[in-house]
């Protein structure tokens, strides 16, 4: 173990011990190696993308070393900062000998600089910046990992997401990109007259969608809650309450399965507009991704794992029976029993039968049979009543509600409903839950009397939209796995 005054370093390596020397020899020359403030005049894009006007012009830059080649009597360098990389030119005439000496001694890959020089352009055509001085601002201790350029390794990209920042740009690309959705979002909102308000993490009873949720305890009160699955709720309350147009773009929680399209914490918008309906959020949906595809890449038409995708309003509409009927041979208008459904469903999941309840049988057979033949974009519109029990029913067709779902390649992108306002029919459905949950279902929504205390005082009609943001991010930017777009993925 080597110790430097406050350094204790256990996995001590010659590199980290050459650094732990620099550091040493900056503070007897009286600087201290983690710097202080530093006023740049210029971003490296700005430089590179200013040339020829700004030849000659004194800049001064700022960022991390992220490499070195010594020539002897000239030392070339790479900066790179939040925006770009640019060579940095150090020679003996311009810099000193001292100076020159610690760029060649003491400054390491890895640490931060600030350079103050002139633009010029190389012999070779590369633009750069001639130093005249050239200042440590803060060291790092460690040094890159071997071969971080393009670093490729999914383990360490996940769990070191600042090495993956600093050796591939396109990870800088992608959270650009997922802030400026973000932006374009909020900005749309407040255009059509939407209030953001943020609700509550701790729920008492876990509501607004099927899903297994995460169970805490609260010391103070003595109390279990659950982190939110969904947002809808108190969303819903506040616009029974006046807020007649209301979201919420915020973390949700599902104690579930994790593959490229599913993590267990995400973010999810959702929005609420009084005298609305599901026609009315399905237009959003074509708003959002055709402004957000405008905003990043100037142009409707997304390439999406190497196919193309026309953003271009309207979306086709499919109606759910239809498809089930194209592609499983199921009519849900004729009400299939239970055990009609396990037997079709034993197809695809052999303990199907294990499954007591029709609206999570209808909807193995449909993930199982329909999504992948849903290329997209598209709406799938007025599901069957067994798996939307906060929707509103379709007057003369039995067993259906006013819902649609969006889909691209085969991927749910949005979920709406014309909101079910009626508290009677509500209570009934929440009924009709506990029974499923009664039967083994473990996603079936509780009894929430809060909720429908709420709705009993009046709730005008209403369209609701989820979106999620994450996987509306990969698609945008063609990205992979949803871990490629949040920024600290859960990792076991």
């Amino acid at each position: 173990m080597t110790q430097d005054r406050d350094y204790q370093i256990s996995d001590i390596t010659p590199e980290i011990e050459s650094r732990i020397q620099a550091i040493k020899e900056w503070r007897e020359k009286g600087i201290d190696p983690f710097g202080e403030r530093f006023e740049r005049t210029k971003y490296a894009k700005q430089v590179l993308d200013e040339y020829p006007s700004n030849e000659e012009d004194d800049v001064i830059v700022a960022g991390r070393l992220t490499a070195k080649r010594d020539m002897g009597k000239a030392v070339f360098l790479d900066l790179t900062d939040s925006t770009e990389k640019i060579q940095i030119f150090c020679k003996l005439d311009n810099l000193g000998e001292e100076t020159l000496s610690d760029v060649t001694n003491r400054m390491h890959v890895g640490d931060f600089i600030g350079v103050h020089g002139e633009v010029f352009k190389t012999k070779r055509g590369e633009i750069s910046i001639r130093a005249k001085e050239i200042k440590l601002l803060s060291k790092a201790l460690r040094p890159l990992p071997e071969k971080w350029h393009g670093l490729r390794d999914i383990e360490i990209r996940y769990r070191q997401r600042f090495l993956d920042l600093i050796a591939n740009p396109e990870v800088h690309r992608v959270f650009k990109a997922r802030g400026r959705v973000i932006k374009e979002i909020r900005d749309y909102l407040d255009e059509n007259h939407f209030l953001e308000v943020e609700t509550p993490v701790f729920h008492k009873i876990p509501g607004g969608a099927t899903a297994r949720p995460f169970a805490t305890h609260h010391n103070a009160l003595d109390l279990d809650f659950f982190l939110r699955i969904s947002l809808e709720l108190h969303l819903k309350i506040a616009m029974i309450g006046g807020i007649e147009r209301v979201y919420e773009m915020n973390k949700v929680f599902r104690n579930e399965g994790m593959d490229r399209d599913h993590s267990p914490e995400y973010t999810m918008l959702e929005l609420y507009q009084a005298y609305a309906d599901y026609t009315d959020m399905m237009k959003i949906v074509e708003d959002l991704y055709l402004r957000c595809a405008l905003a990043l890449h100037g142009m409707h038409i997304i390439k999406y794992e190497g196919e193309e995708y026309d953003l271009s309003p309207p979306w086709p509409r499919k109606q759910y029976n239809e498809l089930m009927i194209e592609h499983a041979g199921v009519d849900l208008s004729k009400k299939p029993s239970v055990e009609e459904l396990q037997k079709i469903a034993k197809r695809y999941d052999p303990e199907a039968d294990k499954i007591k309840t029709r609206g999570r049988l209808i909807d193995l057979i449909f993930k199982s049979t329909v999504e992948e033949h849903l290329k997209g974009p598209l709406f799938v519109i007025d599901y069957p009543i067994e798996i939307s029990p906060l929707a509103k029913k379709i007057p003369g067709r039995d067993g259906f509600v006013y819902r649609f779902e969006a889909f691209i390649k085969g991927s749910e992108m949005a979920n709406a409903f014309s909101e079910l306002n009626d508290p009677i029919d509500q209570r009934e459905r929440f009924l009709s839950q506990m029974k499923d949950r009664a039967a083994g279902d473990e996603e079936a929504m509780q009894l929430d009397e809060e909720f429908l205390l709420a709705m009993e005082h009046g709730m005008p009609p209403a369209g609701g939209l989820g979106v999620g943001i994450d996987r509306m991010v990969m698609f945008l930017m063609d990205q992979p796995s949803i871990r490629d777009v949040i920024l600290f993925p859960l990792m076991k």
